[in-house]
């Protein structure tokens, strides 16, 4: 049965707590289908869902698949993530009803194939950018949809959308997700060797990123980073001569950046970029450039950048006091960690860090040991949580003890959720940080008020 949008009627969405998924999810609801949802376990996005009038059941068992599903019609579809495991019995249960099982990342190539497409890719970086471009085009008028692959500071939302043509779309890498999509505009802002468990090798996963580029629509346009092994009409990068858009003169005052944006048409001097870090320049220019092509003024832009509050989970300021600094972010890569920690410490350079960090898969802290290794170093004390596994089996020797014998910092230790927060009310630490894309951020909460107390 060919899958047509406009017959649809219903949706389930197994896994629907994720962020892309929930985003696409919201689509749905917004063009006024019933829409249902699975996840595993309850969270803050899900209960936000369902006030927004979407139905989500909690538990792999087959009494949660909706009776509106009994059997395929034409008005309704199945939607999963490759998040969660096809061995599922909700999954098997639909496949032996003869549902056909779409990905996330076909059915939103479906939905912007008719669409003036930005795509934002990169192993890291494209939420932050893809966030910060649809937000000074809805600033600057330009109406559009987003699919956002974190929750927007400034709307709190990951998604919204409009009757335009025109998309924003962050674009996966994982599981080449982002191969289905045919881009106007590409950006693609890095180039790490990442999911290795998907990719057998580095050399596969630029060839990804090329099958990517190589989608775009006729008339296409690609901004890429500087120094990536892959080239297109615009290049960007912080003080890179070679780069068509550059970032020159970066000041940090009281915690906030300043910088001069330089293009072949001119320079914008004293550029204030609210959310801080020198990886977030690195991220405005590329969607200063995407801007750009789309005729928005440069004024405009720099109003759109000092009015952007970030991400969530992205360099986001949870305590900021004159007792307590606490900074939470999404960083499990060891480039990710390394640019974070670089940043906080040169904004508070006379501070002492803590970092509290929890990997992220067992492969990728098996592949990335020495790396993680090199960044965590930068803290001046580690509490390191155990590896946090996803949709991973653990791996014989991989553990958080063993990383941690790898980090040279005097002051280190393995502990658990509960007991972090144990160390934390205790120390009452001045500047500290938390990282990691598993659960950590259920600490989030419970630091904060640890911190704050009756302050």
């Amino acid at each position: 049965m060919k899958l047509r949008l406009e017959h649809i009627k219903k949706v389930f969405f197994i896994g629907i707590g994720g962020i892309g998924m929930s985003a696409l999810a919201r689509y749905f609801n917004y063009r006024g289908c019933s829409v249902f949802g699975y996840d595993r376990l309850e969270s803050g996005l899900t209960k936000k869902m369902q006030e927004e009038g979407m139905k989500i059941s909690y538990g792999d068992k087959v009494e949660n698949i909706p009776i509106a599903f009994n059997k395929p019609t034409k008005e309704s579809l199945v939607v999963y993530t490759p998040a969660v495991s096809q061995n599922t019995h909700i999954i098997s249960e639909l496949k032996r009803r003869g549902f056909d099982m779409y990905k996330r990342s076909a059915v939103l190539g479906l939905i912007s194939q008719n669409k003036f497409t930005i795509a934002i890719a990169g192993t890291h970086g494209k939420t932050t950018t893809s966030t910060l471009t649809a937000h000074i085009l809805r600033y600057a008028g330009v109406e559009c949809s987003a699919f956002l692959g974190g929750i927007s500071t400034n709307y709190g939302s990951n998604a919204w959308f409009s009757e335009t043509d025109v998309m924003v779309v962050e674009a996966d890498e994982y599981d080449r997700s982002f191969l289905s999509l045919r881009p106007d505009i590409a950006v693609i802002t890095s180039m790490e060797a990442d999911h290795l468990d998907i990719y057998n090798d580095y050399n596969e996963l630029v060839s990804s990123f090329k099958q990517f580029l190589a989608r775009g629509k006729p008339g296409n346009k690609r901004i890429i980073k500087a120094g990536l092994p892959i080239k297109g009409e615009i290049s960007y990068g912080i003080d890179d001569e070679s780069a068509d858009v550059k970032a020159k003169d970066i000041e940090v005052k009281k915690g906030s950046f300043y910088f001069t944006y330089q293009d072949d048409l001119g320079e914008a001097k004293q550029i204030y970029l609210a959310m801080p870090g020198y990886h977030n320049v690195e991220n405005a220019l590329a969607a200063i450039s995407v801007a750009k092509l789309l005729n928005i003024d440069m004024k405009t832009i720099t109003d759109a950048l000092s009015s952007f509050r970030g991400v969530k989970r992205r360099f986001e300021y949870v305590v900021k006091n004159q007792n307590h600094i606490y900074i939470d972010d999404y960083a499990h890569h060891p480039e990710e960690v390394k640019s974070f920690l670089n940043s906080v410490k040169k904004m508070y350079p006379k501070k002492f860090l803590t970092v509290v960090f929890q990997p992220h898969l067992y492969s990728r802290t098996q592949d990335f040991a020495d790396d993680f290794a090199t960044a965590l170093a930068l803290a001046d004390k580690l509490l390191l949580l155990e590896i946090y596994p996803a949709r991973e089996l653990p791996i014989e020797g991989v553990t958080s003890d063993w990383l941690l014998e790898k980090v040279k910092v005097q002051q280190k230790e393995v502990l658990s959720n509960e007991s972090v927060l144990d160390r934390i009310a205790v120390e009452k630490p001045e500047l500290i940080v938390t990282m990691g894309a598993g659960n950590i951020d259920r600490l989030v909460e419970p630091i904060k008020k640890l911190l704050i107390g009756n302050e």
